[in-house]
């Protein structure tokens, strides 16, 4: 057994962890650029530092925390760079993956998934705006997987979490689910009838919109984002 496998806690303790505060940062309970003191997320989460310490590591290999020498961890700041990088690879990759989901689509599933997106969510429930916003994710994580390439839906999966708080953010000033909903009902007719192009600027068009709703929220004056 190595040391490392010695010491380290109970993966289950970790990953319970780790899911608890990535939800409360996603859904900025946790707010951008808060101070995060392993102790009081112990407490909290009714654990001992130790897997609250593994968890933390993990979330900053994901960019949600950072370490300060000497003075603990913080939430990870969200910039106006942050939004343009994710999502100009958002808009690089997922009408791609549209184009070649064209014709390959399972409706049922589509359909249940802008089901649940099309229900909407409640402004004022952190948690109702991350379970919506999940619905969504799982909805273009399923027209990228149609594609038929697993590393571009992996890619495109990792980039719609970087994405989930900053949607959360810009939903937090503006309602967009019930475009969103809208916009995902005619993206499954055209990839039902399996016209990639049109299902490729469909997708182009949600992604920007999206982009565009989390920039106007996000670099008002009152936001104070850093660039």
């Amino acid at each position: 057994m190595s040391l490392i496998t010695a010491i380290e806690p109970p993966a289950s303790l970790t990953e319970q962890a780790t899911a608890a505060i990535r939800r409360d940062i996603l859904a900025c309970r946790l707010a951008p650029g808060a101070a995060l003191a392993e102790a009081t997320l112990a407490t909290a989460l009714g654990l001992t530092k130790a897997p609250v310490r593994a968890a933390l590591a993990r979330l900053a290999d994901e960019g949600l925390v950072a370490a300060i020498p000497r003075r603990g961890w913080t939430v990870s700041l969200v910039t106006v760079r942050d939004i343009h990088e994710v999502f100009d690879l958002r808009l690089i990759l997922e009408p791609e993956a549209a184009r070649r989901a064209a014709g390959r689509v399972d409706t049922r599933e589509l359909d249940r998934l802008d089901a649940v997106c099309a229900a909407g969510y409640r402004p004022e429930d952190g948690d109702s705006a991350i379970d919506f916003l999940d619905a969504n994710r799982a909805f273009h994580v399923a027209v990228a997987e149609l594609s038929g390439n697993a590393r571009l839906a992996r890619q495109i999966g990792r980039l719609l979490d970087e994405s989930t708080r900053m949607l959360v953010l810009g939903l937090s000033r503006r309602d967009r689910s019930g475009e969103m909903a809208h916009e995902h009902r005619a993206l499954i007719d055209m990839l039902a009838l399996g016209r990639g192009e049109d299902a490729a600027r469909l997708m182009h068009e949600q992604v920007d919109e999206s982009r565009r709703m989390v920039l106007a929220a996000l670099t008002a004056p009152e936001a104070g984002i850093p660039t």
